[in-house]
């Protein structure tokens, strides 16, 4: 497939078609046409079609979409099959919730370390992944080849952290300090601010009809 610059609203919408598909893959379903796809997600059929027409359509006309191919295909784009280890930065409350949760999924990712300022962390292990000082995380990235980085420290700390992972190797922080991270344009950064979404439900919630 030939690449296209995509949208992120596009983007954004890949991993709700997966996971759609993965509940009707398990619910033992075969086909599905964009009409049916649009009542389950709230998303018009239109804009079904034309976010798939970004990646060659995947169905046919009159004859809708087969669920497992379209779910292999959506995964593949996704990375699904790649496996890559990560490291965890911050092995607090936040940080130790998320390695438990993808540690018990099937994800392209899997955590490998933590590292921690805090000495009564140190030299133990969340979910199986032990948790080392923050001093060795330089050396643990290069000798191990670590792309990838969960950021789950204080604000005041994300910024110097990030320096310190970009200069180390990493090339993708999955960022959860409250604070959007500015680096490198060859680094690729999701901000995941978990108040913007209280408050947009908040919002919501207040304007509700």
């Amino acid at each position: 497939m030939a690449e296209k610059n995509i949208s992120q609203a596009v983007i954004a919408r890949l991993p709700r078609y997966y996971r759609y598909l993965t509940e009707l893959k398990e619910q033992g379903m075969e086909r599905i046409s964009s009409h049916e796809l649009s009542s389950l997600m709230r998303v018009t059929a239109s804009q079904i079609r034309q976010d798939f027409n970004n990646f060659g359509g995947f169905g046919q006309q009159g004859y809708g979409y087969n669920i497992e191919y379209l779910h292999h295909e959506i995964g593949n784009l996704l990375g699904i099959n790649e496996k890559h280890d990560m490291i965890l930065v911050g092995a607090g409350n936040l940080g130790t919730a998320i390695m438990g949760y993808i540690s018990q999924r099937e994800m392209p990712y899997s955590f490998v370390a933590a590292f921690d300022i805090n000495p009564a962390l140190i030299g133990k292990s969340i979910s199986g992944i032990p948790i080392y000082p923050i001093e060795d995380i330089q050396a643990y990235i290069q000798n191990n080849g670590i792309q990838i980085a969960a950021l789950t420290v204080p604000r005041a700390e994300a910024i110097k952290m990030a320096e310190i992972l970009v200069n180390s190797g990493i090339m993708a922080i999955w960022n959860f300090a409250h604070i959007d991270l500015h680096v490198p344009e060859n680094i690729q950064v999701e901000n995941v601010h978990l108040l913007d979404s209280l408050l947009k439900l908040s919002y919501n919630f207040r304007n509700r009809q």
